[in-house]
């Protein structure tokens, strides 16, 4: 079956919140959409979660996982991920990140687009997100309430879908941000030689896409995510490691990465 649109969540062991992106996308303006829960891992709860309790969502979830944990492989689940796809646009978000109630919709509105769909995130404070995680609730994601905790970035928590706040389209991020399925196919999907988190799942997609001819449109202030604080998982040396990779990948030019959804020798 199709769907106008896949989002797709890269997730690792969290489930309080996945539970909370799965309620949050049960209340969309929108519901035209399947869901796969990428998972980075091989974790028997969440499997046994999505098989008992898939008929309390009003979309299709399939889970796509590892069958042994064998460390960050992100990309490769994200690869797996867009070839169990049903629908021409893929939507990326992660396993920390609450979508807007219209997040979904406003994807939708760019499902022609032949750009890549650049989006932002809210980044919660301690105190907001654990009150959300404690309560199991998306109820305080109100921009009154936003405003009035200890978040930051809360401008990019102001929905305004036909009025443009702002002419800057910024960088990439892995946590919310969409693209044609075929784009992605012709750039061979993410690059698997990133083993460790950061870059390799935004700068070298990005680049990549850019340099097959694929412009970015700003979703800023339409497709709203909000980050759920946590302490960060990856250190300045492991940045500066895939920083380095990606460089060397640079210098060499490739648009198709070799070890990607397609395996080149």
């Amino acid at each position: 079956m199709q769907y106008s649109i896949s989002i797709i969540i890269s997730y690792y062991k969290a489930i309080s919140n996945l539970k909370l992106i799965l309620q949050s996308l049960n209340c969309q303006s929108f519901l035209d959409f399947e869901v796969i829960v990428s998972e980075d891992d091989a974790n028997q709860e969440t499997r046994d979660y999505l098989k008992l309790n898939s008929a309390l969502y009003k979309y299709p979830i399939t889970h796509n996982f590892q069958e042994e944990d064998l460390g960050f492989r992100k990309n490769m689940m994200l690869n797996r991920a867009i070839l169990k796809s049903n629908s021409e646009l893929l939507v990326f978000i992660d396993g920390d990140c609450i979508p807007h109630k219209h997040f979904a919709k406003e994807y939708n509105k760019e499902k022609k687009s032949d750009c890549m769909l650049v989006g932002r995130r809210v980044m919660l404070g301690p105190k907001i997100s654990n009150r959300i995680q404690e309560e199991e609730s998306i109820s305080h994601l109100s921009l009154l309430s936003i405003l009035l905790s200890d978040s930051t970035k809360f401008k990019d928590g102001i929905y305004s879908p036909y009025i443009p706040l702002t002419n800057k389209i910024r960088g990439l991020i892995g946590c919310n941000w969409g693209i044609k399925k075929e784009h992605l196919l012709a750039i061979n999907g993410y690059d698997e030689d990133y083993i460790t988190a950061g870059v390799g799942e935004d700068n070298d997609v990005e680049w990549r896409l850019l340099l097959n001819g694929i412009s970015k449109k700003s979703m800023k202030n339409k497709a709203i995510v909000y980050h759920l604080h946590h302490s960060s998982s990856y250190s300045e040396n492991v940045i500066l490691a895939n920083m380095k990779i990606w460089k060397t990948k640079q210098v060499i030019g490739n648009i198709k990465c070799s070890n990607g959804i397609v395996k080149f020798k």
